[in-house]
């Protein structure tokens, strides 16, 4: 790499506040994924909503953004980047005042959906940027700063949204995104270049096909609990859907001649195994986020801020090994990073299937702290390996696509283990119930209803104890499946291809970790 070549793609002049406003706009749009969550009951009773019909409060948004982001890099090349960053950050913002002043549930899912069109490129443009604004000797430590903002997001959502839910009012789980939002778009105006636009033709047929495909696929996964899964007519339908869409638009992309996402963009070998790393990602590690809230308040009874406190020990160690991989990643095989991060997420998550009922919260912040640092390892060098071997003008296009594999991930990562939670948990109270009989009970069961209402009571109770007891098995169940899979994807690290060493009596600066 020669030393001119050793340029930001797109030069600022005040790079650190630069960095800032793109941040702080895409930390913005990541934490509102989960930190409406928690504020969900309230919001139930305050629109008067039931639990089914609020559900779309969450569906509404992850629908439009999962529809938006495949035409970012199209847009980004129309109109152009700073354009669409500036317009993306200013509807993100004035959806969140809407949400936040909505009267009824019909009200906030049409909100909801203009916010997850708004927050769909918000992601993708600013891993693009934070690319294109810093040399290339420097980009891994700008991939160390993005992933910290995809990561701690979710992490930090739950604790925000607990704060201003129990404390203020759950409609300022939005209102908080104003001044975030306001900060964001000066600092946009003022300090982002505007990159260079470039004219293409716009592929309508491949573009429908995959919104059809990837609306029907999130309809069925979030539909699919309520619907009891395939034997709901609605949820074969939305499977046929998502299945003919999404297969049509595979044969369109291979045989088109302009389609929506470039071919070349697969045929790289590092991004496309990249981004099965990333739907990895967000099968196993998010699933693993999402299920941790219900199982501290719901069987360990801690308040949703004391959750949310628990649960920054994963943000510590996110934190930590992403500030360390940005600097040790041009000097060490990235390949032994991702499978060193897997393997320590393997390891925390084999220690959760060791959890009781009894035990403190230390376990929850030790098994936290050990997924967090695995997480934060596995994160950087991907982001390096995927964009390495991609031309500046595919970037946009290539982060659409890792952000969009990540959040299909998580879809049917969250989908599997809630399913597989919800039948474990009827079979091991099944198995559970065959043990309660007279013989290890102080009371006949048969001799209750001459106690009434305290006999009924008895019986209740002992039914509660059971169901606490096969909750949790199913939750153990879960962590020990996904477990073998962060242990299957250690050897498949070896897949990504070795970055090359830089040859004797190169530049002064440091070599890239990806292949030339």
């Amino acid at each position: 790499m020669a030393l001119a070549e050793d340029q930001a793609h797109l030069p600022v002049r005040y790079k650190g506040l630069t960095t800032v406003a793109i941040m702080a706009a895409m930390v913005m749009q990541v934490l509102d994924t989960t930190i409406v969550n928690v504020a969900l009951p309230h919001m139930s009773a305050s629109l008067s909503a039931s639990p089914e019909t609020i559900s779309w409060v969450l569906t509404s948004y992850i629908l439009a953004s999962a529809v938006a982001i495949p035409i970012t890099g199209w847009l980004a090349d129309r109109i152009g980047a700073k354009k669409l960053f500036v317009i993306s950050v200013a509807t993100f913002t004035i959806a969140s005042i809407l949400c936040g002043i909505a009267q009824n549930i019909t009200e906030m899912v049409l909100f909801r959906t203009l916010q997850g069109i708004g927050g769909a490129f918000l992601g993708p443009l600013a891993q693009t940027l934070m690319l294109d604004i810093n040399k290339r000797s420097e980009q891994a430590k700008a991939m160390s700063v993005y992933g910290m903002g995809v990561m701690i997001g979710p992490i930090m959502g739950p604790i925000v949204g607990g704060y201003l839910t129990e404390w203020i009012d759950w409609r300022w789980c939005f209102f908080v995104n104003v001044p975030v939002g306001i900060l964001c778009l000066a600092g946009l105006i003022a300090l982002l270049p505007e990159k260079e636009l470039k004219r293409r033709d716009f592929d309508l047929f491949g573009f429908s096909m995959l919104a059809l495909g990837l609306c029907g696929l999130q309809l069925m996964l979030d539909r699919g609990q309520h619907a009891d899964w395939f034997s709901s007519t609605e949820i074969w339908l939305e499977g046929a859907v998502a299945i003919c869409g999404l297969w049509v638009f595979m044969v369109h992309t291979a045989t088109a001649k302009k389609p929506l996402f470039a071919p070349d963009l697969f045929a790289d070998r590092n991004f496309l195994s990249a981004s099965v790393f990333m739907f990895i990602i967000g099968m196993v590690m998010f699933a693993a986020m999402a299920l941790l809230p219900s199982l501290l308040e719901g069987l360990f009874g801690y308040s949703v801020v004391d959750t949310g406190e628990i649960l920054a020990s994963r943000g510590v160690g996110v934190l930590l090994t992403m500030a360390i991989s940005g600097k040790i990643v041009s000097k060490v095989d990235p390949r032994f990073m991702v499978a060193g991060g897997f393997s320590l997420s393997a390891l925390s998550l084999w220690m959760m299937t060791g959890w009781s009922l009894e035990q403190g919260f230390a376990p929850f912040v030790i098994t936290g702290l050990i997924q967090g640092l695995g997480i934060g390892l596995v994160f950087v060098p991907l982001q390096m390996l995927a964009f390495g071997t991609l031309p500046p003008a595919s970037r946009t296009e290539g982060a659409a696509v890792l952000n969009l594999t990540r959040n299909i991930g998580s879809s049917i990562g969250i989908a599997i283990v809630v399913a597989l939670m919800a039948r474990n948990s009827q079979i091991s109270h099944a198995d559970l119930a065959q043990h309660v009989s007279p013989n290890n009970l102080p009371v006949d069961p048969a001799e209750l209803s001459r106690f009434g209402d305290y006999g009924s009571a008895i019986l209740q109770m002992t039914d509660g104890l059971v169901n606490r007891q096969a909750a949790m098995i199913a939750y153990l169940d879960d962590f020990y499946i996904m477990t073998w899979a962060c242990v299957l994807a250690i050897p498949a690290a070896f897949l990504l291809k070795k970055p090359k060493p830089r040859p004797a009596g190169g530049p002064s600066e440091p070599a890239p970790v990806m292949a030339e």
